[in-house]
């Protein structure tokens, strides 16, 4: 008879975190395509059934990862930009930095540079859920320049949706864009748009 082997509990890190470091580390090695439920598992030291468990297939695993590591760089630029006096000021500076830090991230350079395919159907057919966490980023920040005067007036859930399509634009084409160094670019572009 087979043993499974169960997660001995960790007073460090939960085993949902452990399962996203596992499917990062998987991911970076080997690419989406590659990385399998037994895979992650395996890297967290828990079975494929606490993976199912918890709630898991490989799809929502990698969806929470890319969201987990996407909120990360907004909450970071975020922060920086606090200081800056207009809604529509820290709208824009933080989304020029998400925009270079994630051109930059390993996670999302890995997963353009094997499996830029896959990455598709997020661009033409439906928004995933690290897109949709961003639309609403977006969207609390609208609402806010629009309480201090700074941002237009405009229908928020269609002036946050084409923010992002013009955002993500230019992570999609990190490779291209990085060595043009069109930050000011952007800046103008999104600052004009809000407006």
């Amino acid at each position: 008879m087979t043993t499974q082997r169960h997660i001995v509990p960790d007073e460090e890190t939960s085993t949902a975190d452990r399962l996203l470091d596992a499917a990062y580390a998987a991911v970076m090695d080997v690419g989406l395509r590659r990385t399998t439920v037994a895979d992650v598992a395996r890297r967290a030291g828990v079975s494929r059934m606490t993976v199912y468990r918890q709630g898991a297939d490989l799809n929502t695993l990698v969806g929470a990862l890319l969201k987990r590591e996407l909120v990360a760089v907004l909450d970071q630029a975020q922060q920086e930009v606090a200081l800056l006096p207009t809604s529509r000021q820290r709208l824009v500076e933080a989304s020029v930095l998400a925009v270079e830090r994630i051109g930059r991230h390993p996670l999302y350079r890995r997963v353009l540079d094997l499996d830029p395919e896959l990455l598709l159907p997020l661009i033409v057919d439906r928004f995933g859920s690290t897109q949709v966490a961003a639309r609403e980023f977006v969207r609390q920040q609208l609402d806010k320049g629009r309480q201090d005067g700074s941002i237009r007036v405009a229908d928020t859930s269609l002036q946050a949706t084409c923010f992002l399509l013009a955002v993500q634009s230019f992570i999609f084409s990190a490779r291209l864009v990085e060595p043009l160094g069109v930050s000011e670019e952007l800046r103008m572009l999104l600052d004009g748009y809000l407006r």
